[in-house]
């Protein structure tokens, strides 16, 4: 007797493929999601991990900013307290220069000349006055050469006046007031170095 398979073979066969096909696709699916998650875990981790370090260095930063603003304030204050340093030793270093600048005009003025103002202009002192010759104003200029606290003497103007009866000639001389260290003036003594020793 003959045997006909009645069966459909070809149908069973496509819904085992369906099957498998199907059983592979969840598979992958499922590898492929644990992939990503995993992927999406490290990659979230290093982001975490970088955020860390970026705060950290946020925070340093801001601690380096603050030192520099306390750093840029002491300066400041160290460079005023050198400027007032500067201004206290200036004024403690010539406080004894109008003393010494009228010692000295009383000491060099020749005989025939008459001072009628002093000016002091830092270092620069203006002298005016009268002179019975023009002989008279090079002995003062002379005189001032060779002063201890005055050097540079030189003559602005001279010109003709008249007091009363009396011709006699008026000048205008300027002469700069050796600078001397704070203890030479303190003790009197001359100033060690002067320009006119420096040029000589």
């Amino acid at each position: 007797m003959v045997r006909i398979n009645l069966l459909p073979h070809r149908e069973l066969k496509r819904k085992r493929q369906r099957d498998a096909f199907l059983a592979l696709s969840v598979i992958t699916l499922i590898v492929g999601g644990a992939v990503v998650f995993a992927v999406y875990g490290i990659i979230g981790g290093r982001i975490e991990q970088q955020q860390g370090r970026n705060s950290y260095l946020t925070g340093e930063i801001t601690k380096l900013d603050k030192q520099i603003e306390e750093i840029s304030k002491l300066r400041e204050q160290t460079q005023a307290m050198l400027a007032r340093k500067k201004v206290v030793e200036t004024l403690q270093a010539n406080r004894s220069e109008a003393v010494h600048l009228l010692d000295q005009l009383v000491r060099q003025l020749p005989e025939g000349v008459y001072l009628k103002s002093v000016k002091q202009g830092g270092s620069i002192v203006s002298i005016s006055g009268f002179a019975q010759s023009n002989a008279r104003v090079s002995s003062l200029l002379r005189n001032l050469e060779a002063s201890p606290w005055l050097e540079q003497p030189s003559l602005v103007e001279i010109k003709s006046a008249s007091a009363g009866n009396t011709r006699l000639n008026e000048f205008s001389i300027n002469v700069r007031l050796t600078r001397a260290a704070a203890d030479t003036l303190d003790t009197g003594k001359k100033p060690a170095t002067s320009a006119k020793e420096k040029q000589s």
